[in-house]
C-alpha cells in the first residue's frame, strides 16, 4: 500500500504565495501618488486596449497588476458590487472601504482554497475625499491582505526599487504634473541605470476632487500626459 503525498500547511502556504509573487513580479509596476486635488494612477501599459486603470464608481478608482484575465474579472464584479450597492440604498453609501473589504475576502477565499491556484494579481483601490485628508488608498495583495496607503504606494515588478525612489522624493502638497513627474521617473528605476518611459507606453488615471461632475475619475490622453511630463 502507498502511502499518500503529505505536504504540512506551512510548506503549502508558502508554495502558493511564492507562485503568485513571481506572476505579479513578471509585469511592470504601477504607481498611485496623492496630489493637492486628488490621487493619480500611473502605470507602464504601451496597450490602448487592455487597461490597468479603471473607474469602479463616482469616486472610486481601481489600478492592478497581474494576469490581465484575472483582474479584469475583480474589476467586473467591484463595478457590478457598487451599481447594486448604490442603487439599492444610496449612491453615498458605495465606499472604497467596503469595496476593498470585498475584494479581500474573494482574494483570501482563492487563496486558501487548495482546488485553484492563487490569483496572481495586486490591486490599489483609492477613494478621493472632499479633502486630502479624507482620501483613502487601499493595497491589496494575492492572499486577500489589505493596507491604508497614505500619500504614495507601489505595486508590481520591482516595486521595493520604485517604492525606495518614491520614499525619498515624495512630499505632500504636490500638483497634478509634479506628482505625474515623479512617478513616471519612478517607475523607470526598476532597472541600472534607469530608463525614460515614453508617454505612449504609460497610462494615467485621475481621481479630481475638483471635477463638477459627480464622477470624478478621468483618463488622460497621450497627448496630455506628454504635456505634463515636459
Amino acid at each position: 500500500m502507498t502511502m499518500p503525498f503529505y505536504v504540512s500547511p506551512e510548506q503549502l502556504m508558502k508554495d502558493r504565495a511564492d507562485f503568485a509573487r513571481k506572476g505579479i513580479a513578471r509585469g511592470r509596476s504601477v504607481a498611485v501618488i496623492q496630489y493637492t486635488d486628488g490621487v493619480v494612477f500611473v502605470a507602464e501599459n504601451p496597450s490602448k486596449a487592455l487597461h490597468k486603470v479603471s473607474e469602479i464608481y463616482d469616486r472610486i478608482g481601481f489600478a492592478a497588476v497581474g494576469r490581465y484575465n484575472e483582474f479584469e474579472n475583480l474589476r467586473i464584479a467591484g463595478v457590478r458590487l457598487a451599481d447594486m450597492r448604490g442603487y439599492s440604498y444610496d449612491r453615498r453609501d458605495v465606499t472604497g472601504r467596503a469595496l476593498a473589504n470585498a475584494y479581500a475576502q474573494t482574494l483570501g477565499t482563492i487563496f486558501s482554497a487548495g482546488g485553484e491556484k492563487p490569483y496572481e494579481v495586486e490591486l490599489f483601490v483609492a477613494e478621493v475625499g472632499e479633502s486630502a485628508d479624507a482620501d483613502q488608498i487601499y493595497r491589496l495583495t494575492y492572499d486577500g491582505s489589505v493596507a491604508d496607503i497614505r500619500g504614495y504606494g507601489v505595486m508590481g515588478g520591482q516595486s521595493e526599487k520604485v517604492e525606495e525612489f518614491l520614499t525619498s522624493r515624495y512630499s505632500d502638497g504636490l500638483d497634478l504634473n509634479t506628482a505625474m513627474k515623479l512617478a513616471v521617473e519612478a517607475l523607470g528605476q526598476d532597472v541600472s541605470p534607469p530608463r525614460t518611459i515614453p508617454a505612449t507606453d504609460l497610462e494615467v488615471g485621475v481621481l479630481d476632487r475638483t471635477r463638477t461632475l459627480a464622477r470624478k475619475f478621468k483618463r488622460l490622453s497621450t497627448e496630455a500626459v506628454e504635456s505634463a511630463l515636459t
